[in-house]
């Protein structure tokens, strides 16, 4: 079976949960499959996203592509509704100045019917988050 990002709007993902809202820079475009559009926070940390997928889904890689995230922290939840999360990794993340971090988590598959981005600490007073991923096949039910 193919390998789909299961993150994209285009494969049935859903923004259920973003903690700041921007009009010119909207949470659900982290899930549009592209780098030119962005999610912005409104200052304050920590800030989360929340994705949900159309159906329970065996997730092998998790990427993000932001810019100024200090530490992320990514869960998963498999409820029916987005609670009950456990962590995945957590991480310290690497800044450029003027380049977008683009990290990518290989983890040992797992199950997920919702992904939590935590960004626990950032760089400066606000952050961009351009595209979350996650790679994986639909779970047979």
């Amino acid at each position: 079976m193919r390998a789909v990002d299961w993150c994209r709007s285009s494969a049935g993902a859903v923004l259920v949960l973003a903690t700041s809202s921007d009009a010119e820079h909207p949470a659900e475009s982290v899930a549009d499959g592209s780098s030119k559009t962005f999610w912005t926070t409104t200052g304050m940390f920590p800030q989360e996203l929340i994705i949900g997928f159309p159906k329970c889904v065996k997730i092998s890689k998790v990427a993000i592509q932001c810019y100024l995230v200090r530490t992320l922290r990514i869960e998963r939840s498999t409820s029916k509704d987005p609670v009950g999360f456990e962590q995945c990794v957590e991480k310290d993340l690497q800044h450029r100045e003027g380049q977008l971090q683009m990290e990518e988590f290989p983890l040992p598959e797992f199950q997920a019917t919702y992904l939590r981005f935590i960004i626990k600490s950032a760089f400066d007073h606000f952050v961009s988050v351009h595209r979350v991923m996650a790679e994986g096949t639909a779970e047979n039910t």
